[in-house]
């Protein structure tokens, strides 16, 4: 019995695959025009800032600064600890409705103009690569027959981009001037910190010298998951089928002395008065970075980024038509001519934004000026003092654990309260903490043995500083239940 072979696909299952499963290479031609000229401008500041940012010092430290060893996290002067579970909640949950709310209304706008990945393949390793083998053929192909010299260096720039990029980012983890300091000593001084900037240094080049688009396509979570957000009325790159429909070419009048033969400002005529405005030139696909089609619809490969939209432009400037064949517009708008911003989504998730924000401020702003956890120290849970002026009490040994949260240093002080006749000892009082500043003071706590009930207590500690901050907490200590006998074992001679 004979079976006819598998028909071949006609369409491809990714744009960077051909027919056959085979790499197709992308090499999209730059189309210049107004939404280029914007996104390039957004690029820079970008760029800009995020080198930037590690150096700008607010309160004495770094704008933005992730301390992992110390486990905090600087954000514009505000330093967050492991212990802000409510502030790290909300800044999630805001983020989150953000995201809703700006999908909903502009689209994937995030991967076209602000997402690191389109900003550095797009804006410095694309137009490095140019610069060394030349614009892309009509057909958004390789250049041919580039000297070996040009990719030589076209790497050897790759390398020192990524580098840079690679110690960027650490010193949104190290200092700046210890990371300064770094670069100029031997990487065995400092064998993590030289392996953490190789491994991002080798990321970054297998990212944009490899994998490129293919990020956006199928590596990226965050693409597919905008693409889901996205409802009728959000704003996309749309093609518009009933102007450009039926598509078709162009006979072309040669003009004398006009040398290029599909040169698109040559004098052209209809070949039938039906043809739409589409002359199925197809530079929006050849100027595509992700390779697509926009003609056939949403999809979810598109990033936003408009390119096609200058790229048809300058096809309908040349051939006399009128811009907007492909511009940003809506499904809805495309389909039945209309378009609606205000919907229920629009009013909910900024409503839901706003409470977040305001949750946020709040426990910001009401956050106390010093982190204080107690911790019990030594192997007995509490001592019985035989003799000395504090015969017959019993003793705690604790840890208090300070955390000075404001801009300014501070010295602290420690009362014990709750229990009358209690008494707090330490060596560590008015204990000093620069700005941000992390200290520990141990403390003895001595209470009567009659403060007791089957061998609990409840004592207050209250903290003070020089800055008028009080802070009382209430700590259950251990003691005995009563038995004289039971408690010969835990007893000690005082000092």
């Amino acid at each position: 019995m004979t079976t006819d072979a598998p028909a071949h696909a006609h369409e491809r299952v990714l744009s960077t695959l051909n027919e056959d499963g085979s790499r197709r290479w992308l090499y999209p031609r730059l189309s210049k025009g107004r939404f280029l000229t914007r996104r390039r401008l957004v690029a820079y500041v970008l760029l800009i800032v995020y080198n930037a940012l590690p150096w700008i010092s607010i309160g004495g430290k770094p704008s933005i600064h992730l301390n992992l060893p110390a486990r905090e996290f600087t954000f514009f002067g505000a330093t967050f600890l492991p212990t802000d579970t409510v502030l790290l909640m909300l800044f999630v949950a805001g983020l989150f409705v953000l995201i809703f709310l700006l999908t909903a209304l502009f689209g994937r706008v995030w991967c076209g103009w602000a997402c690191p990945q389109t900003v550095y393949l797009e804006f410095i390793y694309r137009p490095i690569e140019r610069l060394f083998e030349g614009e892309p053929t009509a057909r958004g192909e390789r250049p041919k027959k580039i000297p070996g010299w040009r990719v030589a260096g076209k790497y050897v720039v790759f390398f020192l981009i990524s580098w840079h990029l690679a110690h960027t980012f650490l010193a949104y983890f190290v200092e700046p001037t210890t990371l300064l300091q770094w670069s100029t000593q031997s990487p065995f001084d400092h064998p993590a910190a030289f392996t953490i900037v190789m491994a991002v240094t080798g990321l970054m080049l297998f990212d944009f010298v490899y994998f490129r688009e293919q990020t956006c396509i199928v590596a990226c979570p965050y693409g597919r998951f905008q693409s889901v957000m996205l409802d009728r009325q959000s704003l996309i790159i749309s093609y518009d089928e009933s102007r450009g429909e039926p598509r078709g070419k162009l006979k072309k009048r040669r003009s004398k002395g006009t040398p290029a033969k599909d040169d698109l400002s040559l004098k052209v005529v209809h070949e039938a008065p039906v043809r739409g405005d589409c002359i199925d030139c197809e530079m929006c696909v050849t100027t595509c970075p992700t390779g697509i089609d926009i003609r056939r619809g949403l999809q979810m490969e598109c990033i936003g980024c408009a390119q096609c939209i200058d790229a048809c432009d300058s096809v309908m400037d040349r051939i006399g038509r009128p811009r907007g064949l492909i511009r940003y517009s809506s499904q809805a708008a495309m389909e039945e001519n209309r378009r609606s911003v205000i919907r229920p989504r629009v009013f909910i998730y900024p409503a839901i934004l706003s409470i977040i924000v305001i949750a946020f401020v709040t426990v910001l702003v009401t956050s106390p000026a010093a982190n204080v956890t107690i911790h019990r120290i030594g192997d007995r849970a509490y001592t019985v003092v035989d003799s000395g002026m504090a015969s017959g009490m019993v003793r705690n040994d604790l840890e208090l654990r300070i955390v000075n949260r404001t801009n300014e240093p501070q010295r602290y002080r420690f009362t014990i309260g709750g229990i009358e006749g209690g008494e707090l000892i330490s060596q560590d009082q008015n204990l000093e903490l620069p700005a941000g500043g992390r200290g520990r003071a141990a403390v003895s706590l001595f209470v009567p043995r009659e403060a007791f009930t089957m061998g609990r207590a409840t004592a207050t500690i209250t903290l003070r500083d020089d800055g008028g901050y009080e802070r009382e907490m209430t700590y259950r200590l251990q003691g005995p239940w009563g038995s004289e006998s039971s408690d010969s074992q835990k007893r000690e001679t005082a000092p």
